[in-house]
C-alpha cells in the first residue's frame, strides 16, 4: 500500500514538472530575441523576403513566378489645386457629352477664312453648314464680306441649333487691302476674290490658316485637311492642288500668258496658308534680284502681269510660286474636285481611290443645270434639317438623287462621290451612339 501511494506521489510531481517546463518554453518563444548590437559602421541587413505563398490546386500555371516579382505600389504624386481642376475639365465620364466650352490652346483651334461679296451669302452659308456637320474640333470662321451682309450673317448663324453653334466662333471682316487701289483689288476677276492675298496682312494673331470659295463644300471633317500643315517641309508655306491632271488639256498649259507653278498650274479655290511662315519669308521675284517681303510684292507684282492674267488673285499666285516652287506643298484633286475631273471623263486617281474630300463647283454648277451632280449635293447639304438623321435625311435622297444624273459623265461614277461622304457619316453615326446613348445602355 505504501508502495502504490509513493508511486502516485513520483508520478504527479513528474507530470508537474512536465507542465512548468512546456510552460517556460511556450514563453520563451512568445518574447521577441533581444537585437544585437552592431557596430556604427557596419551595412544594414536587407530585410528578409516575404514567404511565397505556394498555390492552391486551382491556381494558374506561374503563379509563384508571378508572386515573387510583385513590387510594392509606388506612392503617386499629388497634383495641385490648379492641376486637379483642369483635369476635372478635361475627364469626360462614359455616357457625357465632350464640352466644347473648356478654354482651348491657338494650336488646338481650326481657322477657316472664306471672302463673300455680291450674291454669295447662301453658297457661303451652306459652306459653312457642311464644314460643321462633319467636323469634330472647333472650329474660328474667318469670314470677310461687305458691309451689306454682315448683318444678314449674323442673323443666319445664331438661329443654327445650339448643338453645332458651340462647335464654332465667328468674326466678320470689312473688305481691305493693304497697299495699291482698293477698287483695282475689289474688281479684279470676281468681286473681292483678291481679298485673300492679304490675309496674311490682315490676320497677324492667326499662325495658320484654311482659305475656300464660297463654292465649297467638305464631304469629309475640316480636320482631315487640317492635318496636311504636318506634311509641310522647313521650306513650305502653302498647299493647292493642281488645277488639271492632265498638262496637256490644261488651261495654263494652253493659254496663259504669264509664268505658272509646274506643268499645269494651281487651283487656289482650297487653299492651306502657313501665315507665320508667309509673313516671314522673302520671296524671288522677276522684278528686282533680291527678295521681297510678301505684302511688298502684291502691288507689283499685279502692276507687271495686269494685262497678262485671267483669273486674277490665282494667276497671281501661279506667278509667286513659279519663282517660289520650295515653298509651294501640292495635295492631291481629291482636297478640290471640280467638274474638270469628271465632264470629260474621270482624271482624279485620288478620288477614284479614296473618294471627293473637298468638292469645289466652280463655274457656277450648283446653280444650273449642267452638272447635275454637283447641284444635288449641294441641295441635299443645303436642305438637310440639323437635328434629322443623316443617312436617312441626306444619304439616301441624294443616292435617289444621283440616279438621275447618270446621264452626264460625272453622274456615272456615284461613288467617287458618295464614297468619303458615306464614310463620314458612319462615324458621326457611331459617335453619336457612343456618346449620346453612353456604352452602358447599348444591348
Amino acid at each position: 500500500m505504501k508502495l502504490r501511494n509513493k508511486a502516485a506521489a513520483l508520478l504527479l510531481l513528474a507530470l508537474a514538472a512536465l507542465l512548468l517546463a512546456g510552460l517556460s518554453l511556450r514563453a520563451r518563444r512568445a518574447a521577441p530575441p533581444a537585437p544585437l548590437a552592431r557596430p556604427a559602421s557596419a551595412t544594414p541587413r536587407r530585410p528578409a523576403p516575404a514567404p511565397v505563398r505556394l498555390p492552391g490546386p486551382g491556381a494558374l500555371p506561374g503563379a509563384v513566378q508571378s508572386a515573387r516579382r510583385r513590387r510594392p505600389p509606388r506612392p503617386r504624386p499629388r497634383a495641385s489645386r490648379r492641376g486637379a481642376e483642369s483635369l476635372k475639365k478635361l475627364v469626360r465620364r462614359p455616357g457625357e457629352l465632350r464640352s466644347f466650352q473648356a478654354v482651348l490652346p491657338p494650336e488646338l483651334w481650326i481657322h477657316l477664312a472664306v471672302v463673300a461679296c455680291g450674291n454669295r451669302l447662301e453658297e457661303t452659308l451652306v459652306m459653312l453648314k457642311s464644314a460643321v456637320l462633319f467636323s469634330h474640333r472647333k472650329m474660328r470662321f474667318h469670314i470677310f464680306t461687305e458691309e451689306s451682309l454682315k448683318s444678314e450673317f449674323d442673323k443666319q448663324l445664331r438661329q443654327w441649333p445650339d448643338s453645332y453653334t458651340k462647335k464654332f466662333e465667328y468674326r466678320i471682316y470689312p473688305i481691305t487691302f493693304s497697299v495699291g487701289n482698293p477698287q483695282e483689288w475689289k474688281k479684279l476677276f470676281k468681286p473681292c476674290a483678291a481679298q485673300r492675298l492679304f490675309l496674311p496682312v490682315i490676320l497677324k494673331d492667326v499662325d495658320s490658316l484654311l482659305y475656300v470659295d464660297t463654292d465649297v463644300l467638305f464631304l469629309r471633317p475640316v480636320d482631315d485637311i487640317w492635318k496636311l500643315l504636318r506634311q509641310f517641309n522647313s521650306t513650305q508655306l502653302a498647299a493647292m492642288a493642281p488645277e488639271h491632271e492632265i498638262p496637256k488639256i490644261g488651261w495654263y498649259s494652253r493659254f496663259a500668258r504669264h509664268p505658272f507653278y509646274g506643268s499645269a498650274g494651281v487651283n487656289s479655290g482650297v487653299m492651306l496658308m502657313n501665315l507665320t511662315r508667309i509673313r516671314s519669308a522673302q520671296f524671288k521675284n522677276s522684278m528686282i534680284p533680291t527678295g521681297l517681303a510678301w505684302e511688298d510684292m502684291l502691288y507689283p507684282l499685279y502692276q507687271k502681269y495686269k494685262n497678262a492674267i485671267t483669273w486674277g488673285d490665282q494667276d497671281l499666285l501661279n506667278i509667286i510660286f513659279y519663282f517660289n516652287p520650295e515653298c509651294l506643298y501640292v495635295f492631291p484633286c481629291q482636297w478640290n474636285y471640280r467638274p474638270d475631273h469628271c465632264m470629260y471623263g474621270s482624271n482624279c486617281r485620288a478620288a477614284e481611290r479614296e473618294g471627293v474630300s473637298v468638292l469645289h463647283g466652280n463655274r457656277g454648277v450648283y446653280h444650273d443645270e449642267k452638272q447635275p451632280t454637283f447641284k444635288a449635293l449641294y441641295e441635299a447639304i443645303r436642305d438637310f434639317p440639323f437635328q434629322d438623321n443623316l443617312f436617312q435625311s441626306m444619304y439616301y435622297p441624294l443616292q435617289l438623287k444621283f440616279l438621275e444624273t447618270v446621264h452626264t459623265l460625272c453622274g456615272r461614277i456615284p461613288q467617287v462621290f458618295l464614297k468619303q461622304i458615306e464614310k463620314t457619316m458612319k462615324r458621326a453615326y457611331e459617335k453619336h451612339v457612343i456618346i449620346h446613348v453612353g456604352p452602358n445602355q447599348r444591348r
